[in-house]
């Protein structure tokens, strides 16, 4: 099931965001331009890209250093209210109540889980809030909007599987006695770049040969558009299989009797 949209206030604390920090802002987040950031937020949130530029772009008579905008329009009070709230935070604080907007799947959101959701793992800290959403949220929920239209999947029942740690985000059913199948999502910043498989992907992969499908949703940087290639270890794509340590933690405790 595709998640709801992001709610209006979350939509607005992104264009004021991006309307007082402006390349500042940019920088921080890991995008190299404003278009890129409403692609890539946009998607994440369940959000038109043209509807976030429309959000900063109404908090831009504020801030002096901002061209553009609606300087001609008087601010709603609503609009008001929440620059009121917030527009005194520094960089490093606002872009922290950004995280939860964009990374807590919409289901944890909604029970009020999202100090839980916006714990992440150790390997991802080091990972840009860009890039995180470009690999990640962006992607999927990209493919979840435009599966419909790819002719290869064209009467299937789409369940998202992600979190099930199955080796692929989307299982998709067709209506009939066929067996389902596989997608695994990737996301590029640009028209081309590398993308990983893990092993449990690569594995099942395998496994599944004709069932599997790769879905890369590239060019976030301008026009986001979708690739899909069939049984991807036996397509064009040579994949180079990469060893990688990585230390990492357990919490163990005992029980008592």
């Amino acid at each position: 099931m595709t998640p709801s949209p992001a709610t209006l206030e979350q939509r607005m604390l992104v264009g004021l965001f991006l309307s007082k920090f402006r390349n500042t802002g940019l920088d921080y987040l890991g995008f190299s331009t404003f278009v890129e950031a409403y692609n890539v937020i946009g998607h994440a949130i369940g959000v038109k890209p043209t509807s976030l530029k429309n959000y900063r772009q109404e908090f831009d008579p504020l801030f002096p250093h901002a061209p553009g905008g609606w300087h001609k329009r008087e601010m709603r009070p609503d609009r008001r209210a929440l620059f009121d709230r917030y527009g005194h935070l520094p960089l490093d604080d606002f872009a922290k109540l950004l995280e939860p907007v964009v990374s807590c799947p919409r289901d944890l959101a909604d029970e009020g889980l999202e100090e839980i959701a916006g714990i992440t793992d150790a390997g991802l800290e080091n990972e840009s809030f860009s890039k995180r959403l470009i690999t990640g949220i962006s992607a999927e929920r990209f493919f979840e909007a435009k599966f419909p239209n790819i002719p290869r999947f064209a009467g299937h029942d789409l369940s998202n599987v992600t979190r099930l740690g199955c080796g692929f985000d989307f299982r998709l059913q067709p209506q009939s006695d066929d067996p389902f199948l596989a997608v695994e999502v990737k996301g590029m910043a640009g028209k081309s770049g590398e993308i990983q498989m893990t092993e449990k992907e690569h594995k099942v992969a395998e496994y599944l040969g004709e069932r599997y499908f790769l879905c890369v949703v590239r060019n976030f940087a301008e026009r986001p558009e979708i690739s899909v290639f069939g049984n991807p270890l036996a397509a064009t794509l040579e994949f180079t299989r990469r060893e990688r340590r990585v230390v990492s933690f357990s919490w163990h405790a005992r029980i008592a009797g």
